[in-house]
C-alpha cells in the first residue's frame, strides 16, 4: 500500500486531495463542470458507484483498499497532460433511461450512438436499453480503435458494432427506435480560445464550423430518415440553444434538464423532424 493510501481514509481526505491537486496542477473545467470541487466531487462518486447528487452522507465513509487505489487512479489520470477526461450531458439523462421521453427501455431495439468518439455513450446506452442492438459510429479510426476496447472491456462485442462513418453517410438501410449524438459543436471564436489542456484532444473531435451547428446540420437534415416511427433524436450542443434556435425556427426543440444544465441537450421526435423537413423543401 502506498504512503497515499495508507494516509487519506475517508471520502472528505479524497475530496480535500483531489481538489487540491486540481488546482494546483491548473485545470481547466468545462465538460460538465466548472471548478475543481465540482470536477472532484463527481470523479470520486462515480468511480465508487455513488449517486452523484448525494455527497453529504458518504463524506465519513472509510474506503477499502481497493476504493483507495481506484481513487487514486483516477485522480491521477485527471492531472495527466496527455488525456482530457470528458463527460456529456447525455451521460446523466441516460442514468435515467431517458425517462419520461422512453417509457419501456425494455422496447428500444435498435439504437445509435453518432460520433461516438471513445464508445462510452454506446456501453451506456446497452447498459441501460439492455434489448438495443447498439451501432456506434465515427469518422475517425483512432477513436474507433478506443471504443473497440472499450466495447470489449465491458463484454459488448456481441451487442455494440462499430461503424465507421462521417456522420450518417455510411449507415445506408438502418433505422433506429433512438439516436444519440455528442457531435463537434464547438464555434471558431471558441476554438481560438481553448485552454491548452483542451487542444490534447484531436480537433476532429470538437470544431464545429463558424457557429458550432456544421455537424448538427447534417444531423437534423437527414436522422428523420434514420428513425423508426416514434423514434427519438437527442443532441448535445453545449452552449449552442439560441444559435440552434435561431438557425432552425421550424424545430420544436424539447430542451433536457440535467445535474449541471437546462439547456445543452435537445431532444426531437422522427415526426417532428420529418414535419420541418417537409416544410423547408
Amino acid at each position: 500500500m502506498s504512503t497515499l493510501t495508507q494516509e487519506l481514509e475517508t471520502l472528505r481526505d479524497w475530496l480535500r486531495y483531489a481538489v487540491s491537486r486540481f488546482n494546483l496542477t491548473g485545470l481547466s473545467f468545462g465538460h460538465g463542470t466548472a471548478n475543481a470541487y465540482d470536477e472532484a466531487a463527481y470523479l470520486l462518486l462515480h468511480t465508487l458507484h455513488l449517486p452523484l447528487d448525494r455527497l453529504e452522507p458518504f463524506l465519513d465513509a472509510k474506503l477499502t483498499h481497493t476504493e483507495r487505489e481506484e481513487v487514486q487512479d483516477i485522480i491521477a489520470r485527471r492531472v495527466n497532460e496527455r488525456v482530457l477526461i470528458p463527460r456529456s450531458y447525455i451521460a446523466e439523462l441516460l442514468r435515467d433511461g431517458l425517462s419520461p421521453w422512453i417509457a419501456e427501455p425494455d422496447k428500444v431495439q435498435t439504437a445509435l450512438d453518432l460520433c461516438t468518439g471513445s464508445g462510452c455513450l454506446a456501453i451506456m446506452v446497452a447498459h441501460h436499453f439492455p434489448n438495443a442492438d447498439v451501432d456506434a459510429a465515427d469518422i475517425s479510426s483512432d477513436a474507433l480503435a478506443v471504443a473497440l476496447r472499450n466495447v470489449a472491456d465491458h463484454g459488448l462485442q456481441g451487442r455494440v458494432n462499430l461503424i465507421r462513418s462521417d456522420l450518417l453517410s455510411n449507415l445506408t438501410e438502418k433505422n433506429y427506435d433512438l439516436i444519440v449524438s455528442n457531435p463537434p459543436y464547438v464555434t471558431a471564436m471558441a476554438m481560438e480560445e481553448l485552454p491548452p489542456e483542451y487542444l490534447h484532444e484531436p480537433q476532429l473531435a470538437l470544431a464545429g464550423g463558424d457557429d458550432g451547428l456544421d455537424a448538427v446540420r447534417t444531423i437534423l437534415a437527414r436522422a428523420g430518415e434514420f428513425l423508426n416511427p416514434d423514434g427519438l433524436l437527442v443532441v448535445e450542443l453545449g452552449q449552442n440553444r439560441a444559435a440552434a434556435e435561431a438557425a432552425f425556427p421550424r424545430l420544436p426543440f424539447t430542451w433536457l434538464s440535467t445535474e449541471s444544465s437546462d439547456d445543452a441537450v435537445f431532444l426531437l421526435r422522427r415526426e417532428e423532424l420529418l414535419a420541418a423537413n417537409r416544410a423547408a423543401a
